[in-house]
């Protein structure tokens, strides 16, 4: 098996595993690593195919579930956002064993708009696929502009994400045009019932990509979980906008399992 990119830090004892979005790598959780380290020992994984990941191409969310599966910590917390969110969930589903709670951040267990289901718009992320080959960076650049809109600190939250994508190398059309498959056709709602372990979910209210309206319909169906909560002034980056708030909601649901 190709050796992932993860990186171990921070002094506490419950495994945190970091799970990115599309496009993206593990350096997008720096502006809160110093905040989380104190309290979990944190593992900051590039996806495959992502990052410093590339010797991996394009997977399923199945077989990227299955590729990370060896590499998990027992018990950990598993926290994903956006794409990672999926990846996340799917983990929970098919390993409940060896994860102790699952957080999902800005995202969603259907990414695509379907009937009374509220998302993005399947052409949308067609338009996104077929540009990624005519012109990968203006591509890349105009979903992370769509992942701060709103927020009052929308430009340095974009400038930020660009520096994330920059500093790594290009990643493979292939990989990309893999991941906007997952976010298309993955539709895990009738799966989620299943889900046995503690679940937190965190959205941003102004978030373009997931809207805040799948919150009410999840907390319908995850009886038996804590309810949504809402950052009212974050969209799909809340850990970069809102570092702090985010962060203080983390560490609550750390005490609950704690507790």
């Amino acid at each position: 098996m190709t050796v992932l990119y993860w990186n171990i830090c921070g002094k506490g004892n419950m495994p945190l595993v970091l799970l990115h979005g599309w496009g993206m790598n593990a350096e997008v959780w720096q502006g809160v690593v110093s905040l989380l380290s104190p309290h979990f020992c944190l593992h900051l994984v590039d996806l495959p195919g992502y990052g410093r990941s590339q010797q991996v191409g394009a997977l399923s969310l199945v077989e990227t579930a299955q590729y990370l599966l060896p590499y998990l910590p027992p018990h950990a917390l598993l926290l994903g956002w956006s794409l990672g969110g999926l990846v996340a969930t799917e983990l929970a589903l098919c390993a409940p064993q060896q994860i102790r709670g699952l957080i999902s951040v800005a995202s969603s267990p259907c990414f695509t708009a379907r009937n009374t289901w509220p998302g993005i718009k399947p052409n949308t992320l067609e338009i996104f696929r077929t540009q990624l080959s005519n012109d990968f960076y203006r591509t890349i650049e105009r979903f992370l502009v769509l992942q701060t809109l709103g927020t009052d600190s929308a430009r340095e939250d974009t400038r930020i994400l660009k520096e994330v994508v920059r500093v790594q190398p290009m990643l493979s059309v292939e990989v990309l045009e893999g991941g906007l498959a997952i976010l298309r056709d993955v539709d895990l709602r009738d799966r989620l019932p299943q889900i046995t372990v503690p679940f937190l979910r965190l959205y941003g209210a102004l978030d373009s990509l997931v809207p805040r309206r799948i919150a009410a319909q999840l907390d319908a169906v995850l009886t038996t979980s804590p309810p949504s909560i809402m950052m009212e002034k974050a969209a799909h980056a809340p850990f970069i906008s809102h570092p702090d708030v985010f962060v203080k909601h983390i560490l609550n649901f750390h005490k609950q399992l704690c507790s």
